[in-house]
């Protein structure tokens, strides 16, 4: 295992290094060690490496990545996993707010709570939280699924066009043109596939599903208020 010490490693050295595909062709698995919360650690990977983070990692962790796989063994400011494409982010701790901002592909799993805006604007990515989100959550999401273990905040789901949100608490408020929906079969294997993934073993039928109405699509001038 390739190890940076980033109380004495500079982390552009890493984050280099992560980028060298002579290195990563050998070096599959890495560990940076003494994160102390620095910015944008392992950021814009894209070899299918294995890169544990022990320790608090500051903004936008693991954003841009593809095909690595990324274990945070703390907690994450605002951003992890932004604008991911592929592989899984795995934070054993809480994030911060903006998890999985526009990201478009792979699994992004927060053992704790996240914080506001968590899925904004996702076009794909599959989050799990196995705790709460903070408010605005899945704001025009458009694609992927959301599922929460625990409680949603205010306005969930606001403005969303296509993302598939499952909440198995409670939810403070739903967002504008963001409606409960049926629990079909195919939503229950989709939560059920989610779960397993995430390591979470719990019941699929104990979650409702939360969906776009589809009544903003087009400006409608009868909806100009909710707009």
């Amino acid at each position: 295992m390739k190890t940076y010490d980033l109380s004495s490693d500079s982390l552009r050295e890493l984050n280099q290094a992560l980028h060298d595909a002579d290195i990563t062709a050998s070096e599959r698995e890495w560990r940076v060690a003494n994160p102390n919360g620095a910015h944008n650690i392992a950021c814009g990977l894209n070899d299918a490496i294995s890169v544990d983070i022990d320790g608090h990692a500051g903004y936008y962790c693991a954003g841009m990545n593809q095909k690595a796989n990324v274990t945070v063994h703390g907690n994450v400011g605002v951003g992890v996993a932004e604008n991911m494409m592929s592989g899984m982010v795995h934070v054993k701790g809480d994030a911060s707010q903006s998890a999985g901002a526009t990201a478009h592909g792979g699994l992004l799993v927060i053992d704790g709570n996240a914080s506001a805006r968590c899925g904004i604007s996702m076009k794909g990515v599959d989050i799990v939280v196995k705790g709460n989100i903070g408010p605005m959550s899945a704001f025009m999401g458009q694609s992927g699924c959301l599922v929460v273990c625990g409680d949603a905040g205010e306005a969930l789901g606001d403005s969303i066009y296509e993302a598939h949100i499952y909440v198995k608490g409670s939810v403070t408020s739903l967002g504008a043109d963001c409606i409960e929906k049926e629990m079909r079969q195919e939503h229950l294997d989709e939560v059920s596939d989610l779960l397993k993934r995430a390591g979470v073993e719990t019941d699929p039928a104990a979650f409702k599903r939360y969906g776009s109405a589809r009544q903003l699509y087009n400006f409608k001038v009868d909806n100009a208020s909710a707009y």
